[in-house]
């Protein structure tokens, strides 16, 4: 019998709270968010560092969501929930 191996994705998915919308963050990047969440944990006035990723948009052809690499954006962390 075979071992499957799980493999990871070079994105991680979070959700925009300000804007409703599903992003994917490069994991790199999301290196930087995790730390951005420590330092400002439980704090009121976070300041406004941006990340940048793409947004999921609806592929009606399949009736799914996919990556739209087309376009980059900046996205503020703090708006940032990540997603299960």
């Amino acid at each position: 019998m075979t071992v499957l191996r799980t493999i990871k994705s070079d994105y991680e998915m979070y959700e925009n709270q300000r804007l409703e919308c599903l992003v994917a963050i490069e994991r790199d990047d999301c290196k930087i968010i995790k730390s951005y969440f420590k330092k400002y944990k439980g704090k009121q006035d976070k300041p406004k560092d941006k990340v940048p990723g793409y947004k999921f948009v609806l592929d009606e052809e399949f009736d799914s969501l996919k990556i739209d690499f087309e376009t980059k954006y900046d996205f503020e962390i703090r708006d940032l929930v990540k997603v299960k």
